[in-house]
């Protein structure tokens, strides 16, 4: 026997249905989008050296955590070296992290809200292009960091709590997951216990056991990375503790990193992101669900921006954006909400918005490849996104390659793209005393004894001998390899042949003495 819904209850579910469809749809165009950007440019500075350092598969990374450097070695592996077959992974798993966000949102508001809060999420730059696309631990780190959110608002927000257990150990998964490819993943924990702490009506769950189990099942997933760093002298820590630099006063830092943030996130975005995260903490925990995601959000918003109060070292504005990440289905629901009264603006700011996104990766991709004088400039950050391969076709035009010889590096960004461009084919040994990864996964004294091509830019044959002469026993200088955008160098790569490499330790590996450098050391951008 048929019995028809209530004619509310049908066009709900037929709304919900929509929302539903219109977001795999979604998701479809825009993986189909970062499919093709991920083709059409070449892999950046972080990009080679995740890529170059995670050539030796280990348990963790000096940099970060692993799950990324573990990504990118299997897709190298089983896929291949071109930046689609590398970036595969990546992109895959940002089709995961859309559909994640419109279950959040779903659960916690409507359907209709989680179909604005995914689709203004593939609109920001940060989030929905370079941590979609590209070879980054951010990558993993959102759909972990919004797989935990659902199992926690399953504890908080469900009307029966008998699944309440199994949610909790879940969180903790997808929580560990989070700490796995980056350390903001502690900072879930310091939300989710802020919200308990501060909302009366779940502050029993403190007196059960499910929390600290699902505490000790993330540190179980995390536990390759403290196996590692105890093994290593705890580098990563001891790199990550002293990116803040010596403490001093900068008032205006935190003000100019907003405006930083802004551009990172798109102003239209992050603006709106700013206003409902701040009316959400005033309001306070009488609004739970919306404190619930505020509370989540709070430690990278908050505690990245005030660090450049005191930082003497650069702070880099994408590190709050997975804070942001928690305030879209708050965004979500407005714009739902907006689009329920019929109002047309935000269709139209939609709209733009989208064009924009459009427009920025299209120049992206092809503003490297133009004969532009501006891309000689060193500090053109689109010159990163520059091929290599000049060098790699000039190594075998001009017969450079010799038996058992190796590349040397004179900076950790110049040997990632190196060894990239090289497919490995050759290994790359960083001859700096900030060789961050390659420090660890390559010996400099499995090289005694061997000849060298020494490759770096602005170097002289001057400046070449006097910084490595001691370590061969002679520096020829060969031909400069240009690096092309378009018809024109943008980067000029001198070259020079290295007889018998000598013994160079501790200088070119990171042993315990030169762990105390690490606080003095260039940032990395991740």
């Amino acid at each position: 026997m048929n019995q028809s819904l209530p004619k509310g209850d049908e066009a709900a579910r037929r709304a919900r249905w929509t929302a539903e469809g219109r977001t795999l749809a979604l998701i479809g165009v825009v993986l189909a989008l970062r499919f093709a950007f991920a083709a059409a440019t070449g892999l950046g500075i972080d990009e080679s050296y995740t890529v170059a350092t995670s050539r030796v598969l280990t348990l963790s990374t000096f940099d970060h955590p692993p799950l990324a450097w573990w990504m990118s070695h299997f897709a190298a592996k089983f896929l291949g070296e071109s930046p689609l077959a590398l970036r595969a992974p990546f992109v895959l798993i940002s089709g995961g992290t859309s559909w994640l966000m419109f279950a959040l949102t779903r659960r916690l508001f409507s359907a209709e809200a989680g179909f604005y809060a995914a689709l203004t999420l593939a609109l920001s730059p940060a989030l929905g292009v370079a941590d979609a696309v590209w070879i980054l631990p951010d990558a993993p780190l959102l759909p972990a960091m919004l797989a935990c959110a659902i199992f926690l608002a399953r504890v908080f927000f469900a009307d029966d709590r008998r699944k309440a257990p199994r949610d909790w150990l879940l969180a903790g998964f997808f929580a560990g997951l989070a700490m796995l490819s980056k350390y903001h993943g502690v900072l879930l924990f310091a939300g989710a216990g802020l919200f308990v702490l501060l909302s009366p009506r779940q502050r029993f769950w403190l007196a059960t056991p499910w929390p600290w189990l699902a505490g000790l099942v993330a540190l179980i997933v995390f536990s390759p990375v403290l196996i590692w760093n105890a093994q290593h002298h705890w580098v990563s820590f001891v790199f990550q503790g002293g990116r803040s630099g010596a403490p001093h006063l900068r008032l205006l830092a935190p003000f100019a990193l907003i405006g930083l943030q802004s551009l990172f996130l798109a102003p239209w975005i992050f603006f709106p992101l700013a206003a409902l995260f701040l009316r959400t903490l005033w309001r306070g925990p009488s609004r739970e669900r919306d404190f619930f995601l505020a509370c989540l959000g709070a430690f990278p918003i908050v505690l990245f921006t005030l660090v450049a109060l005191w930082s003497s070292h650069r702070v880099l504005p994408h590190w709050a954006a997975p804070g942001y990440l928690m305030i879209f289905p708050l965004l979500g629901r407005e714009i739902a909400a907006l689009i329920q009264t019929g109002a047309q603006w935000p269709g139209k700011a939609l709209a733009a918005a989208s064009a924009f996104t459009l427009l920025l990766a299209g120049a992206v991709v092809a503003l490297p490849h133009l004969p532009l004088k501006s891309l000689a400039g060193k500090r053109d950050p689109l010159i990163e996104a520059l091929r290599w391969d000049d060098f790699s076709r000039a190594l075998e035009k001009n017969e450079w390659r010799k038996a058992g010889m190796f590349i040397a590096a004179t900076r950790w960004f110049e040997a990632g793209k190196l060894d990239v461009a090289l497919r490995g084919g050759l290994p790359v040994l960083c001859l700096s005393d900030d060789p961050r990864g390659f420090g660890l996964i390559r010996d400099p004294k499995d090289f005694v004894g061997r000849d060298a091509l020494i490759v770096g830019q602005n170097l002289s044959p001057a400046e070449a001998r006097a910084r490595f002469g001691k370590y061969f026993d002679s520096i020829e200088p060969l031909a400069p390899v240009d690096i092309m955008a378009g018809a024109e160098p943008a980067i000029v790569l001198d070259v020079f042949r290295a007889t018998r490499f000598h013994d160079p330790a501790p200088e070119f590996s990171l042993q315990p003495p030169s762990l105390a450098k690490t606080s003095s050391r260039p940032q990395f951008r991740n």
